[in-house]
C-alpha cells in the first residue's frame, strides 16, 4: 500500500482554507447583524442607512454560506 502524500496535503490544504473561508464568512454575520443592532439603538429605535447596509452585508454572508455549504453537500451527493 502506497500513500499519495502530494494528494492527501492537497487535500488538508483545501479543506483547510473552505474551513477558515465559511467560519469567517459566518464571523462576518454575525457582526454584521451585530452592527445593525447597534446603529438601530444610536438612531432611538428608528431604522437608518447603516442599519439597513450592516443587515444587507450580514444577509450577504449567511447567504455566502449556505451556497457553500450547499455546494459542498452537492460534491458528496453526486
Amino acid at each position: 500500500m502506497k500513500i499519495d502524500w502530494v494528494a492527501l496535503g492537497t487535500v488538508f490544504g483545501v479543506s483547510l482554507v473552505a474551513t477558515v473561508a465559511l467560519v469567517g464568512l459566518f464571523t462576518l454575520g454575525i457582526v454584521g447583524l451585530s452592527k445593525r443592532d447597534a446603529a438601530v439603538a444610536a438612531n432611538g429605535g428608528t431604522k437608518g442607512g447603516a442599519a439597513a447596509v450592516a443587515a444587507t452585508s450580514a444577509y450577504a454572508s449567511f447567504a455566502l454560506c449556505l451556497a457553500a455549504v450547499s455546494y459542498g453537500i452537492y460534491l458528496i451527493v453526486i
